[in-house]
Parts: structure tokens; sequence; C-alpha cells
């Protein structure tokens, strides 16, 4: 698989404004001096470490480490590729992609997810033929006769049967030319002795109804499979565990039909037969989550396909629907995306409602939908008195969080003044309810209390200042790489060597920018955190000063330990004239270069 060339990822940066780029996902950056500051968007924090520079194009957050440049962003926030997020900064800038030459370990990569999907979206057919065809799935039909669906409907949605005897799907896979390590990678199968590749394959999902879970583009990446007999083992729904092409933490079940009809608003169910009754019944705009409450991904991906930032949440009317949907808003929100509820009366979801009561009473529910904070009261005021002191006490506690999510200050200002005309209170006491909400830590679903950090690489303080000034200045990198016997000298065995060696060999064009976060992007997640904290550091007045007396340091430590080697060699008896002579040769050369590191 060709690859893209540095000079075309320099290209794209060099374009790419990465403080606007940033606040076009929604981030509030505040100046700070130089730079600019916000909430980290990858990790729960009260106070903002989340630093974007305009002058090196790049960011980094204090508190989890995450760093890097405008590709790097966009990778960690839309959870993307590299490749893909390339596509998109360059589309943002009119820039073509050309590839170049060929890669073999990222054309390895992309051939094992290339076989994982075809693997899906073959075993996705198969299944369907066994669920339309085959005797044995006959309660299989049956039970979606039961919920009012045909075969027309099980063709729409590829909704396929997994036998019993899942030896008939282990045999026809190893007849499709699929191996079992390749089954294994999918999830659809595991080992039946853990850590023994001896004990053969076990099917996860026997005897059970499929529903193939789409990527945005189409590709079958996983299944959810719904049991069909009282009696079996395991939960009513088993989904795919996570694997290279599913990550559920980021997946809707249904985005793939939907994602043309989201420009005005999109739909959020709970389940895959919700979606499927809302698109059989002309609405085409729902989707799921799969298997887990609303992320931050989640939310992100609505963000990015709605072309009003508008969501209707449409989850069941019991505790479970109402809990859910407060959480899903919060995530959403602070997005600044307008929420709405739509409403389901007492025990009905979207499947039983749209067969019991038709399409078009379903649509006028949604087109009723309500303002969050409103359908929030009026759901609270079922159960309690909103007259009584102790209960607006108790509502303003919980409402508070919510309020405090809402990235949008104008749309939190008009709520707080909502919710405060409904309870009969002042602005100010619930304003305040919420400004002590944010002096508390908060709990996210899909953040961590304690973030994942990102380990910086171990460097030795002298060899990381010369890295960061020879990313800083091309004198300094030009005379570092006219040094560079001196250089192997002091670096030898010192903590960061490597890393200084790639900069030196690499040779990026410094201080462009783009080419600096070029070579960066190119480093693993520890190399490139070092660098970015070494690079927050004022750079020197005279840097290439800086630099010569670094290296005469390095040079000098180095040379006088290995003089110091070479001295109690000649000492040794046993020394021949021959090997006197070149270690007298060789203190001899290490005494020129101790001379010429003393100056540029």
């Amino acid at each position: 698989m060709p690859r893209i060339p540095d000079e075309t990822v320099q290209q794209v940066l060099g374009a790419t404004d990465i403080v606007e780029l940033i606040a076009s996902y929604g981030l509030d950056l505040k100046r700070a001096g130089a730079d600019f500051k916000t909430h980290c968007p990858f990790h729960n924090e009260k106070t903002p470490s989340f630093n974007v520079s305009p002058g090196r194009q790049s960011y980094r957050c204090f508190g989890c480490g995450e760093g890097g440049n405008a590709v790097g962003f966009v990778m960690a926030y839309e959870n993307l590729p590299f490749p893909e997020a390339l596509r998109k900064l360059a589309a943002r800038s009119n820039i073509t992609i050309e590839e170049g030459e060929y890669d073999p370990q990222e054309d390895r990569r992309r051939r094992r997810l290339s076989r994982l999907k075809l693997l899906h979206n073959q075993a996705a057919r198969f299944m369907h033929s066994l669920l339309l065809e085959d005797p044995g799935a006959e309660h299989a039909r049956q039970y979606l006769k039961s919920r009012g669906y045909d075969r027309e409907m099980a063709g729409r949605w590829a909704i396929g049967w997994m036998p019993r005897n899942t030896d008939i799907f282990l045999d026809w896979a190893r007849d499709a030319g699929f191996t079992g390590r390749e089954l294994l990678h999918s999830g659809i199968t595991k080992l039946r002795e853990e850590n023994n590749p001896r004990s053969g394959l076990w099917v996860r999902f026997g005897d059970r109804l499929m529903f193939p879970i789409h990527n945005e583009r189409d590709d079958v990446i996983a299944f959810s499979g719904r049991k069909l007999r009282e009696e079996q083992g395991g939960g009513k729904y088993i989904n795919s565990p996570e694997t290279p092409i599913f990550k559920k933490s980021n997946v809707f079940f249904g985005l793939h039909k939907a994602i043309r009809h989201m420009r005005d608003y999109a739909v959020l169910c709970e389940g895959q037969l919700d979606v499927i009754a809302c698109h059989e019944a002309g609405v085409k705009n729902a989707v799921a989550t799969q298997g887990t409450a609303c992320t931050n991904e989640h939310a992100r991906l609505l963000k990015r396909y709605t072309g009003s930032d508008k969501v209707v949440i449409c989850y069941d009317s019991d505790f479970a629907g109402h809990d859910a949907a407060a959480k899903a808003f919060v995530e959403m929100a602070a997005l600044g995306m307008d929420v709405r509820v739509a409403t389901m009366p007492p025990g009905e979801d979207p499947d039983s409602l749209v067969k019991s009561r038709g399409p078009d009473e379903f649509q006028s529910i949604l087109e009723q939908s309500s303002e969050f904070f409103d359908y929030r009261l009026r759901y609270l005021g079922e159960e309690n008195n909103l007259d009584d002191p102790g209960t607006k006490a108790r509502v303003v506690r919980e409402l508070s969080p919510m309020l405090h999510a809402v990235s949008d200050k104008n749309a939190q200002e008009a709520s707080i003044n909502f919710v405060a005309t409904r309870l009969g209170l002042s602005p100010d006491g619930i304003r305040q309810a919420v400004v002590d909400t944010a002096k508390r830590p908060s709990r996210r679903r899909d953040q961590k209390d304690d973030p994942i950090i990102v380990e910086s690489t171990p460097v030795d303080r002298e060899l990381g200042v010369l890295a960061a000034l020879a990313l800083q200045s091309h004198e300094v990198l030009d005379f570092l790489c006219d040094q560079t016997e001196q250089v192997l000298i002091g670096a030898e065995g010192r903590e960061g060597e490597a890393l200084l060696r790639n900069i030196l060999s690499t040779r990026p064009d410094v201080p462009n920018p783009a080419a600096v976060n070029t070579f960066l992007q190119s480093l693993s997640a520890g190399d490139r955190a070092t660098l970015l904290t070494l690079l927050e550091e004022p750079t020197p007045a005279a840097p290439l000063t800086a630099a010569t007396e670094i290296l005469g340091i390095l040079a000098e430590q180095g040379i006088l330990q290995e003089l110091g080697a070479l001295a109690a060699r000649l000492k040794s008896p046993e020394l021949g004239d021959d090997d006197s002579k070149a270690i007298m040769e060789r203190i001899t050369e290490l005494q020129r270069i101790r001379s010429e590191a003393k100056s540029p």
C-alpha cells in the first residue's frame, strides 16, 4: 500500500491553523500569553491544562500528556487513523493527497483490517442466507414474524441466524479461506480453553438472531446476537468484543443508513429493534449506541454528521431510560449540541409504539420533543411536589451538573433562567449552584478518574536540551550534524541517544512548524511527549552558543571517560606494540575532538 509522502504531510500541516482547527470542534480557547488554553477534551479536569501553541502549531495537555500536531488532534478527537485524519485536513485546505512509495508495514496492517472486514461481510451474507433458507432456522423466522417483520425487512438489514450447531459456521469459514487466527481476531470465536491454541474454537453466538453492525462506510465490523430460546445461557443480547475494527464506544447501530438523513437532526434510540422500527416507519435518521451508554465519542460522531447539531433522544419511558437520557445529554451538551427529548408513553419504546399506534403517532411524538430541561422538570414533577422547598433544593442539586455541562454560555444562561422560572427561584441562586458544581470533582462515564497518562521517553537532561535546540534552530541542527563525531561520543550510552540520533539523521526543515510537526508525527507517543515537553521551555537568546556549551560538556565527559579506559589498557603488561600504538593514536584523536568541541 502506498504511503503519504512527508512533503504532503508538511504541506497539509502548513496550510492548517491549529488554533482555528481546535476551536472549530467547539472548544472554548482562551488567550494565555502567546498561547491558548482550555479544558482538555481527552480527560476530565477542573482547571484548564490543555495548551495550544499557534507558534509551534501544536497542542499539549499538562494533565494527561496528550499532545501533537493538527493531524494528531483530529486522530485523537475523532478516533481516526492517520491517513483519514490527514485527508480530512487536506480537504479543508483543498489539497490533493498523492501517495508515495510502498510501505510494507502499513500494507500488512491494512491487509489484516481488510481481511477482518471481508470476514464479517461474508459471514453476514452466509448467516442471512441461513435465516432465509435453512430448515433449522424456522424458529428464528417465526420470532421475526412475531415482531411484525418479514423477509424484505430482514434483507434490508441483512439479519441472519447463527446455527445451533456452530460447526456449520466454522466449516463455512474454512471453506471460504479464513484462518483460525482470523476467526479469533474477529471476535466471532474464542479459544475453548484460554491460552491454549490447541483447544479449538468456540463460537460465541450459537442459535441467535444475528444483527450485523456496520461502520459509517457500510462495512460490517461486528455482530449483535439475540437469543431465541429462554433456556439459552448468556444475556438477551450478546455483542462482539472490541477488535481492531470495532470499538463500541464510537459505533452507532444504523449510522450507515441514517448518515444521509441527519442534516436536520438525529434520533437517538436505545436498541437495534428500535432503530429498525424507526427506519421502517420512515424515520430514517435514527441510530442507537451499541451495548453501552452514550459516550463522548458518540457525541462527537453525532456532532460530526448532524448539520444542525440537533439530537432528539428517544429512550424507553422507564427509570433506566430517563437516567440514560440525562447522561447522554451531559455528553452532547458539552459539545454545544441542541438536545431534545421525545417522551414515550408509559411501557412503550419506538418499536412497540410504531406497531401499536402507527408511524404517524410516533412521528408526532418526535415533532413534539421538548427542550431537555423542560422535559427533565416535567419528569421530576411526576413523582415529586415541585412546590415543596426541600424538593426544589434537591432538584436544583440534581440539575446543576447538567446545567454546568452546557458549554454554550448563552444556552447555559437561558437554561438557568428557565429552571429558575419553573421552580420559582432566583436565577442567581441556581447560577451559584452551577458554580459550586464546577468546584466539585465530576464523573464522566467514558472518562476515567485517573486519566491514561502518556509515558514520556526518559532522556538525559543535556541530550534533551540539544534535541529541543536542534528542532528550534537550523543553525544548531546544522552545527550538530557537522559535529556528528563529538555528538556520538557525548551521547553514547545516555538516555535519549536514539532520539537525538533520529533528529540528526532525519534533519527536518526547522524551524518551520509544519516540518517539525511532520517529524514529531513520525515518532512514538513517548518520544513525542518528551520533545513536546522540552519544546515548551523558552528558546535561549543564543541557541548556537548554548548548544556549543552543552556539546562541549558532553564531549568532555565522554572523552574523559574513554581516555580513562584507554590509560588503564596501556598499563596492561600483556599489551603488544601494535595495540599500544593504536591506543596512543586514539588518544591523540580524542584530544583533537576535545579541542574542536569547544568552538563552533
